[in-house]
């Protein structure tokens, strides 16, 4: 058990974090599978804003965000799916 202050403030910062990544990826995993059982446009843009909301989050790396989002953008029939680039700014 901790002992001084901050020790404990750190614990209960901690597990609250660690509830609220929990429930974060248990949303992903389900807006994935939704797709994954029928892959459309809107279900990929959907994938999309929810990767980026992790790596945001400090969930994910950004290169697993990027190699996750090429491997479900392969998923979609036909492939028609616009890539979408955003300017980078200096």
């Amino acid at each position: 058990m901790p002992i001084s202050l901050s020790a404990k403030k750190s614990l209960r910062k901690s597990l609250k974090n660690h509830k609220d990544n929990v429930s974060f990826k248990n949303q992903l995993k389900t807006i994935v599978k939704k797709f994954l059982t029928k892959p459309t446009n809107d279900g990929l843009k959907e994938v999309y804003s929810i990767l980026d909301k992790a790596v945001k989050k400090n969930i994910f790396h950004k290169n697993k965000s990027d190699r996750l989002k090429g491997q479900y953008s392969k998923k979609v029939v036909g492939g028609s799916v616009k890539k979408v680039t955003k300017k980078k700014t200096k």
